[in-house]
């Protein structure tokens, strides 16, 4: 919370607490002890009349189907070892573009309809219930403010991609059904807006903001030593990106190690294969989500 500059709390004014004409400091008044006491009071009075953050406005019910699949997706990167217990997934609100829906902090295996919150772009909950929040929610609000296409989001520690984010080989598709990876995924380098002492988390919006830029137009973002992200027209799809992402990773390292020269796909063919697996997202996500949901 920032207060305007100039205007001084009324309280403040009588403890003395306020800049003096012609250069005096503040909190000249005779008395000692008492003056000393009142002092504190006020500025305790202040501090505790500051503003809370306004919480946003709920943009309404989600569509419950919007809330089932998002559910769903959080159990079949868990099933498919995308996510463990750390990792998330959102999807923007059916009602209002400038919301999205994730769940409070916990693993992803364990959520629920019930653990589902709603958030303003700025990724304030609407209404947190007292629940913890993920530290890294900026990542999804930026993303969604700097790309209006982006209807879904997954960010993912998963191990294969990790040390594509931190060589100079460059994460490109090796096959067919990684083609939305397009020319190569490009790498979020924290250290550029952090600094060298940061935790490696995308806990603030700048750095949300600083991550959205490094994606660009692009279906997926590495981050340097800590996970990766990727983007989509929807849940399913958002899904398919991020197991195969990390499918890709696989076999581009196993191709790697063979030694000999990788044929990657074209940028022509990567369009085209792309394409055609936009429409056969559903496939892969009935299965998944037959498998993740046969205990419910």
């Amino acid at each position: 919370m920032v207060q305007n500059e100039g205007h001084a709390c009324l309280v403040c004014m009588a403890a003395g607490l306020t800049p003096l004409a012609g250069g005096g400091k503040a909190g000249q008044n005779p008395g000692g002890m008492e003056t000393r006491f009142f002092t504190l009071l006020a500025m305790g009075l202040c501090l505790a009349g500051l503003p809370a953050v306004a919480q946003p406005k709920s943009a309404g019910t989600p569509d419950p189907k919007l809330i089932e699949d998002l559910v769903v997706a959080n159990r079949v990167l868990s099933d498919q070892g995308v996510v463990d217990g750390f990792g998330h997934v959102s999807v923007r609100h059916d009602k209002d573009t400038n919301r999205y829906l994730m769940s409070r902090s916990m693993a992803p295996a364990l959520v629920k309809a019930d653990d589902i919150l709603e958030y303003d772009l700025d990724s304030v909950a609407v209404d947190a219930k007292g629940r913890a929040l993920f530290l890294e929610r900026f990542i999804h609000g930026e993303i969604y403010k700097a790309r209006p296409d982006v209807k879904a989001i997954v960010h993912s520690h998963s191990p294969s991609v990790i040390p594509f984010s931190v060589s100079q080989t460059k994460l490109r598709p090796i096959y067919h059904m990684s083609s939305f990876l397009g020319e190569g995924a490009p790498v979020f380098e924290i250290r550029n807006v952090a600094g060298a002492g940061s935790n490696l988390l995308v806990g603030t919006p700048e750095l949300g903001t600083a991550l959205a830029k490094a994606l660009g137009d692009k279906t997926v973002v590495l981050m340097r030593g800590h996970g990766s992200v990727a983007v989509g027209s929807s849940i399913p799809e958002v899904v398919f990106r991020a197991y195969y992402t990390e499918m890709n990773a696989r076999l581009q390292g196993d191709a790697i190690r063979l030694g000999d020269s990788i044929t990657y796909l074209t940028p022509q063919e990567a369009a085209a294969a792309a394409k055609t697996n936009a429409a056969l997202v559903m496939r892969p996500w009935e299965l998944w989500k037959r498998k993740a949901m046969k205990s419910e």
